[in-house]
């Protein structure tokens, strides 16, 4: 069994300006099933901000009925979803949808999974993303996983788990601190900082297998590592020459190549997902504010200037947003910028918020923060109208990354 705190619920909180009315109504044969698949696949959808559910009570469709779409119109739902879900001789579960377009009176297709037991949510999360994607024509991120770290009795856990923060494995406990995990381009792999050793050391860890290799463990510090987008390279943080400054290393190991040189802290590296610039946090204007320079190295230009403490840099995979953590007035803050017009906004009203990262669709971020004295994992929307928390039951929950979209 997995600890109480890997178990996840989620709240959602808020209302966003325009929300597509969804009805999902309760699949055939779910109550039998180990997973209630209607109320994933609508709690994804609620998550994402776009959609609202449709109470469905009183009846019930599968994915081969022909919905009566006066009722459903009636009860201004714009669209439904119906399904079906059945375990088979040999253990394993047929799952079956079809969604509707019910104002266009439009049959938009469905898909049909055979999945083992442990699949089922999964199978639910790959619902929400067809519907997603169906109605809004952006991809969803429902199946994506993320990953992120909790200190519990003294331990530090290092958590894989789906994007909607359930269904955690263990992918390595140690009783030092394991920080900033951060997935491959590719989502096989997790890059962490480890202090195992006493100190801090960069692993990569191929999370399928658990096997893992150590990539920079130089004199002094070894911290921060990001990905470039074509998995081959990570820009660390090291102090082997004196200060930290930033570098590239093979992602299997090898020589790092420093990228810059100055008498500051640089540090907390990442790419854009072109793979052209990487953005960091530096002090060398006496705060730390966030730069970026070429992902190969040159001069440095700044990019915030509100505010006197600016820090863990993300970047939205279409370039547009920079999210960001600033210190206003004693509060620790998520931020989000329009880097083309440098116009910034707080979105959040908790005061201790870590840790941004981007869904890879850009359409959410995920980062910690606490609640009422609680560490909790939240997700928002980029204008933080529309919050869940992913909250544990118990630990420290913080450094989250989300990963990539999934290869099918």
């Amino acid at each position: 069994m997995l600890p109480a705190f890997a178990q996840f619920r989620v709240e959602v909180s808020g209302v966003g300006l325009t929300q597509l009315p969804i009805a999902l109504v309760p699949f055939r044969g779910e109550e039998s099933s180990p997973q209630k698949l209607s109320t994933i696949v609508q709690a994804d959808l609620e998550r994402s901000g776009q959609f609202r559910g449709v109470d469905p009570s009183g009846q019930s469709l599968d994915e081969s009925s022909r919905p009566d779409l006066a009722l459903w119109r009636q009860r201004t739902a714009d669209s439904l979803v119906a399904g079906s879900v059945s375990r088979l001789a040999d253990g394993r579960y047929d799952v079956r949808f079809r969604l509707w377009d019910v104002v266009r009176g439009q049959d938009l297709g469905g898909q049909s999974y055979t999945v083992p037991e442990a699949d089922l949510r999964l199978a639910a999360h790959r619902i929400a993303d067809y519907v997603y994607e169906k109605l809004t024509g952006e991809k969803g991120v429902f199946s994506t996983r993320i990953a992120y770290v909790t200190r519990a009795s003294g331990r530090y856990t290092l958590w894989v788990a789906d994007a909607d923060g359930e269904n955690a494995q263990a992918a390595l406990a140690s009783p030092e601190p394991i920080i900033s995990p951060v997935w491959s381009p590719n989502g096989g792999e997790l890059a962490y900082v480890s202090f195992e050793s006493r100190k801090p050391v960069v692993y990569v860890h191929t999370v399928a297998s658990g096997q893992r290799r150590l990539v920079a463990n130089f004199r002094g510090s070894n911290s921060a590592p990001a990905w470039a987008p074509d998995g081959r390279t990570l820009a660390v943080t090291l102090s082997r020459d004196g200060g930290s400054q930033l570098y590239t290393i093979p992602s299997t190991g090898g020589e790092p190549r420093r990228l810059t040189s100055s008498s500051s802290i640089d540090t907390e590296p990442t790419y854009t997902a072109d793979g052209s610039t990487i953005y960091f946090v530096s002090d060398r204007g006496g705060a730390p504010q966030i730069y970026k320079m070429p992902a190969s190295g040159g001069a440095p230009v700044r990019v915030t200037f509100s505010g006197s403490y600016n820090i863990s840099p993300a970047i939205s995979p279409d370039g547009r947003w920079l999210a960001y953590i600033s210190r206003v007035g004693g509060a620790f803050k998520l931020h989000v910028m329009e880097l083309a017009t440098g116009n910034a906004t707080a979105i959040t009203d908790t005061a201790a918020d870590e840790s941004p990262s981007f869904a890879p669709n850009g359409k959410l971020l995920v980062y910690s923060t606490q609640i009422q004295g609680r560490e909790a994992l939240m997700t928002t929307t980029l204008d933080g109208k529309i919050k869940a928390r992913l909250a544990g039951k118990a630990g420290d929950i913080r450094e989250p990354d989300w990963g990539p979209f999934q290869k099918q």
